[in-house]
């Protein structure tokens, strides 16, 4: 197991780490999209266009967005890229609404699909999707190697997953900045979701979760090829990039 499946929304609580990350998404829908947008500076806007640009060159025509939360990851990928569809999942039916109801203002209904899963244990059949992608919700996972693996399975032979994931810097003076800024999030986050809770564990969340080289031999281990990851923002953002 690793550190970050330990890493609970609701410390106090005995339900399994998938149940309480629902709850808590559900809790802070209304005002995740503010809060996002807050607490990166807007860069969080950033990282999805190079996240995107990432997967340009193998123009995937069918589109798995998992743990799409409100959507913004697959509307951008829709404007990008023009595949023919894009589904996006997510265990929280709240974030997803809010996403449906952006998507509906966009006129994408019919090019963007939502669809209540877990991201361990898809619906899909293998093969289904040219590209797979993930922003901000890899670490919320409850197995990290079996979604991991059930991203692989449901990609195409060739197809590319890409995953964006928030970070902690190693450097000075971004490393120093960060841990001064993360004792701020959860007062954010009591101000724009009324949920101090939800960015208590987000910053723990963020330390536990394996980064950067730790990351990819994970998903080598996981069955991934020509796996990489990037750096964003001094180090506040990676991306990580795996080949089926």
């Amino acid at each position: 197991m690793y550190k970050v499946e330990k890493v609970l929304p609701f410390d106090h609580s005995d339900s399994s780490k998938s149940v309480q990350v629902e709850r808590m998404f559900d809790q802070i829908a209304a005002g995740y999209d503010t809060m996002n947008h807050t607490m990166s500076l807007n860069m969080d806007k950033c990282w999805r266009t190079r996240g995107i640009k990432a997967l340009a060159d193998i123009k995937p025509q069918r589109i798995l967005d998992v743990a799409t939360g409100t959507g913004d990851l697959a509307i951008e990928a829709y404007m990008r890229l023009r595949p023919a569809s894009i589904v996006g999942i997510d265990i929280s039916e709240q974030m997803m609404n809010v996403g449906r109801t952006k998507v509906e203002r966009l006129g994408l209904s019919d090019s963007i699909l939502f669809d209540r899963q877990n991201c361990c244990d898809l619906s899909f059949a293998d093969d289904s999707f040219d590209a797979v992608m993930a922003a901000f919700g890899v670490r919320n996972f409850e197995d990290l190697d079996k979604g991991l693996c059930e991203m692989l399975r449901v990609l195409r032979r060739g197809g590319r997953l890409m995953i964006l994931e928030l970070s902690t810097p190693e450097y000075f003076p971004a490393r120093q900045g960060y841990r001064i800024y993360s004792k701020l999030i959860p007062r954010l986050g009591k101000i724009f979701t009324k949920s101090r809770q939800a960015y208590d564990y987000l910053p723990k969340s963020i330390s536990a979760f394996p980064q950067n080289r730790q990351m990819t031999e994970i998903m080598t281990k996981n069955g991934f090829k020509n796996v990489s990851y990037k750096k964003l923002s001094w180090g506040t953002c990676s991306m990580y990039i795996g080949n089926k």
